[in-house]
């Protein structure tokens, strides 16, 4: 391992369904790998509503940013990838909530066509250290 490259593994995130780390640690930044909406014990995917499953992708996001020794509220820059670009103000509130009080992050939000594991939401982050 690279003391400038160095992975991130978060016991309270879910485990990684590919060759990829939960993040990797760089040049004072995180990098985190797209999170979708599956319970960290049991690995299944939960919500059923896109704004049920960006709240789970956000929570898993921030176990990977505590693993880190950062919190979410460090973000510079999320990407929101839904397959129903139609469900956007009910991800959107949810996001929000979770920067109420602070200048938010940069953001991008896309549609896709599909997601691993049929999720309707998935979201990865860059963090500060």
């Amino acid at each position: 391992m690279s003391a400038e490259r160095e992975a991130v593994r978060a016991a309270g995130a879910p485990a990684a369904i590919g060759p990829y780390s939960h993040a990797i640690r760089a040049g004072g930044l995180l990098f985190c790998s797209g999170q979708i909406p599956l319970d960290a014990s049991s690995g299944e995917l939960v919500g059923e509503t896109p704004a049920e499953q960006a709240r789970r992708c956000l929570e898993n996001l921030a176990s990977v940013c505590a693993a880190a020794g950062t919190s979410l509220s460090a973000a510079v820059k999320l990407t929101v990838y839904m397959t129903d670009l139609g469900a956007f103000a009910e991800v959107n509130d949810v996001y929000g909530s979770f920067f109420e009080g602070e200048d938010p992050p940069a953001r991008v939000a896309v549609g896709v066509a599909a997601l691993p594991k049929g999720a309707q939401v998935e979201i990865d982050a860059v963090v500060a250290l």
